[in-house]
């Protein structure tokens, strides 16, 4: 669909433009659709829509002016003229359309009945400017239409949409965002109002939440799960890896803590609370108690077959640690590591036992931040055992650990791009 001035009307169903590509003339990818900018006018008049915001490397969202738009089509946003890099902030009397009209209740005019906003469509007018014109709904079963039953609708024919909603939905939403990694989801719940914010935190899943709160900031995590009830904040820490729950605890203060963890499931919160003894910025704060650990008479198929498991992290799949049982930490005594690249090079068949790395220097959970860091690097390892004085596993500390202590706090969401402008 063309923009271009004198074209015919076109109709852009914003929802679905989520996620869609935007490029530049030549064909590269700057970034990709979030959600679209606008501003009400008086008199119920359809708003104006001024942009767009797009998501740009690395999980920065800019605004893009409606009249740099030259062409939506074919799951592509072709932009042109200038780009300002500046982090989206909204202003006055201006709305994000996504994320705060998608799942709101509204009312028919003519009927008063309570309806559902799933999709909001905006429209190119002869004069060039876009607004939006209609809104695709769904009925709620009241009066004589069944439930499920859907209409587009012109905005005139709707009221309510600009009102606060105490309880808005989030479906619709949420299906705009299904396909962001945590990091990115977390991204863009920072960007949406407190409201909004707690209102999707309490739809997510545990377990998605859990991975979306590992990826903010301090304050952020802490204020959100600050909205969620007792039970339910204690399922999304039992999802969390236990290093980052112990995090997330020692932040919230230790009376709201120990409540927390008196409602977790006593092995989860076991580990969670083992972490908490020990300084954040130490080995043992910073380490997880949940490494791939084996018998030596276990085998090398049966050691790639716990690495190959979806939900262990690079950092922890690049080596076995072999321990005397038990082999939950505190596990017996650690006998050595089997690294990746030799469990690939060996029969399946291999005993654990007979190609362990017996040369390795474990660390004590006291091991300063930066002691960590420098024996990762001296060693060129991806994680390393932390022991006790008795020599039994305790945990792992990973690179990725060590990097989320050494880098500065706002570091996820700090503009890592400096403000610039590009021309065609």
């Amino acid at each position: 669909m063309n923009t271009s001035k004198g074209s015919i009307l076109n109709r852009v169903f914003l929802a679905r433009l989520a996620g869609t590509g935007v490029f530049d003339p030549n064909g590269d990818q700057l970034g990709k659709v979030r959600d679209a900018v606008a501003t009400l006018r008086s008199n119920n008049q359809p708003p104006r829509i001024l942009g767009l915001i797009i998501e740009v490397p690395p999980r920065k969202r800019i605004f893009i002016p409606i009249t740099r738009v030259t062409s939506i089509n074919n799951g592509h946003v072709i932009i042109t003229g200038l780009l300002n890099m500046r982090r989206f902030e909204p202003r006055a009397n201006e709305i994000t359309v996504l994320s705060e009209m998608l799942d709101r209740t509204v009312t028919l005019n003519d009927s008063e009945e309570k309806v559902t906003v799933e999709d909001i469509a905006m429209e190119l007018s002869k004069t060039g400017d876009w607004f939006i014109e209609h809104i695709h709904i769904m009925h709620r079963g009241t009066g004589f239409r069944k439930r499920g039953n859907y209409s587009t609708l012109l905005w005139s024919e709707i009221s309510g949409i600009t009102t606060t909603e105490s309880n808005q939905g989030v479906n619709n939403l949420l299906g705009t965002l299904a396909n962001l990694r945590p990091a990115d989801l977390a991204s863009v719940i920072l960007e949406l109002n407190t409201k909004r914010r707690v209102e999707i935190a309490r739809a997510l899943d545990d377990e998605r939440l859990a991975d979306v709160l590992e990826e903010m900031d301090e304050t952020s995590r802490v204020a959100l799960l600050a909205e969620l009830e007792g039970e339910r904040a204690a399922d999304v820490l039992e999802e969390m890896d236990p290093d980052d729950a112990a995090d997330l605890l020692r932040e919230i203060g230790k009376e709201k803590a120990q409540k927390l963890l008196a409602l977790m499931e006593p092995e989860d919160a076991e580990d969670v609370a083992r972490l908490m003894d020990y300084e954040d910025y130490t080995a043992g704060g910073m380490m997880t108690t949940e490494p791939i650990v084996l018998t030596a008479d276990a085998t090398v198929a049966e050691a790639l077959s716990r690495v190959r498991l979806s939900e262990v992290a690079p950092g922890l799949a690049s080596q076995v640690f072999v321990c005397r049982p038990p082999v939950e930490t505190p596990t017996g005594r650690l006998m050595g590591v089997v690294h990746f690249q030799r469990l690939l090079r060996e029969p399946p068949a291999t005993l654990l036992g007979g190609i362990l790395d017996s040369d390795i220097t474990p660390l004590a959970p006291e091991t300063a931040l930066n002691e960590v860091a420098s024996h990762l690097a001296s060693y060129n390892l991806l994680a390393a055992p932390i022991v006790d004085t008795n020599e039994r596993l305790l945990g792992a500390v990973t690179v990725d650990d060590v990097l989320d202590h050494l880098l500065p706090e706002n570091w996820r969401h700090k503009d890592l791009v400096k403000a610039e402008t590009m021309e065609e």
